[in-house]
């Protein structure tokens, strides 16, 4: 008697614990999908930030404010830019490790430089890279991606541990 009496609790417990994790299981994946989506459109916009002025004017030849504002009307150029800034932060918030919140948000940057490179390089020649002013932005923009990051990081782990 008292042995079955232990056991079903066990069981219990043992399947409270399964649902519990099958539970975080399908939250980590969700947030994995959530994380995955805002990279792929952030490397979207920065994508079109990093396509120069010329090409929207002659793209958008009917637009007045293309040169300034690209493909995006003014209206919600302010937003996009905004955008530009939140989407880094939001993803390191959501990683639960560091390392994957630097990674994820600064995979667009490098994704966007590496695109924006290898075009600039077929028009402007292969040295177009280590020219000192193109490095250094590079660099502050891949700066500024992984300081969002961590930020979002950082921010999580303060809410987390209080």
């Amino acid at each position: 008697m008292l042995r079955t009496s232990t056991s079903q609790p066990s069981q219990n417990q043992d399947t409270e614990q399964g649902q519990n994790t099958a539970q975080s299981m399908a939250k980590e994946r969700r947030r994995t999908i959530l994380v995955l989506a805002l990279v792929v459109i952030e490397t979207l916009l920065v994508m079109s930030a990093l396509v120069p002025a010329q090409f929207w004017t002659r793209f958008l030849p009917n637009s007045t404010s293309a040169a300034l504002d690209g493909p995006f009307p003014p209206v919600i150029a302010p937003i996009i830019t905004f955008l530009l800034y939140i989407f880094p932060t939001v993803i390191g918030f959501l990683c639960p490790r560091w390392q994957k919140a630097l990674f994820y948000a600064t995979l667009p940057a490098w994704f966007g430089l590496g695109v924006f490179l290898v075009a600039a390089t077929f028009k402007i020649g292969p040295f177009y890279l280590v020219s000192a002013d193109h490095v250094v932005a590079n660099v502050s923009l891949l700066e500024l991606f992984a300081a969002l990051g961590a930020l979002g990081w950082l921010g999580r782990f303060i809410l987390k541990s209080k």
